[in-house]
């Protein structure tokens, strides 16, 4: 049966499953996934509909991360709902494990392969378009990077978004001011996001993407608006949100943990919701 989770997904958990497959893995990419944590948060607990029972339901809404190097996010939420079986995550890129560092849609609930950006969001209003020509009541929600956003591949897609008029297509921009090698303004300014989408022809708001009462409520927003222009989300996030020596430090784009550094961001979860 579809119906929303309606579970509470507490950010110190999920940053802490984060930490933990992280840890195990000897993964880079923490300060990537804790930047969307609230994100994804909210959206599983109230805004999208699924069937735990079967994760293929044809009439399911669709997550679809076009960034893909922070899917720890994505597979914290699918932890704690009981999607992912704990095995995975304490075996996080090791052998036996089904879990990698970059998004892949054979993982149960995770619909998109991302990783080389640009191409999931291609993906992603494919499904939309789909979903439209069978006049289904679905919604595809699609994130990407502000770096990411330096794809000619991304603005292609959201003119073909604007276009076949999809409002079913819910784009959500984490917009941590940092990629891979510098702040995204120095690296490729691709601001202002909010004046370039609405001249796309999308319906567009910002919002504190740790916030999770603004969060909910442009979700709300986005999902109840009978526009027929697709929907575009600003959210402006801190990359490493949540562990102090991590935040705004684009170190942590590539930097592992070791037993010191994990036990001080352990540390500094505990009590924290």
């Amino acid at each position: 049966m579809l119906t929303y989770s309606g579970k509470y997904l507490a950010s110190n958990v999920l940053r802490q499953d984060v930490l933990n497959m992280a840890k195990v893995g000897n993964s880079v990419h923490i300060g990537c996934a804790f930047s969307m944590i609230e994100l994804f948060a909210v959206l599983y607990e109230k805004f999208v509909r699924f069937d735990i029972n079967d994760l293929y339901h044809p009439e399911r809404d669709l997550v679809c991360l076009s960034k893909g190097h922070g899917v720890m996010a994505i597979y914290a939420c699918l932890l704690e709902l009981s999607v992912l079986d704990k095995y995975h995550t304490d075996h996080y890129f090791s052998e036996g494990s089904l879990l990698k560092g970059l998004s892949d849609s054979h993982v149960p609930g995770i619909e998109v392969t991302g990783g080389s950006l640009g191409h999931g969001i291609t993906v992603s209003v494919g499904y939309a378009l789909a979903i439209k020509f069978k006049k289904q009541d679905r919604k595809v929600f699609c994130f990407v990077g502000d770096g990411e956003m330096n794809e000619g591949s991304v603005w292609e897609s959201l003119l073909f978004a604007a276009h076949w008029k999809l409002k079913n297509f819910i784009l959500v921009i984490d917009a941590n001011d940092f990629q891979a090698m510098g702040r995204a303004k120095d690296v490729l300014n691709s601001e202002p996001f909010k004046g370039k989408l609405e001249s796309f022809n999308f319906e567009t708001w910002e919002c504190d993407g740790h916030s999770r009462s603004e969060v909910e409520s442009i979700y709300e927003k986005a999902v109840r608006s009978e526009d027929e222009r697709p929907k575009a989300i600003i959210a402006r996030t801190v990359k490493g949100k949540g562990i102090s020596f991590m935040e705004d430090d684009n170190v942590w784009h590539y930097t592992r943990l070791v037993d010191e550094t994990y036990a001080l961001a352990s540390a500094e979860l505990k009590g924290k919701t």
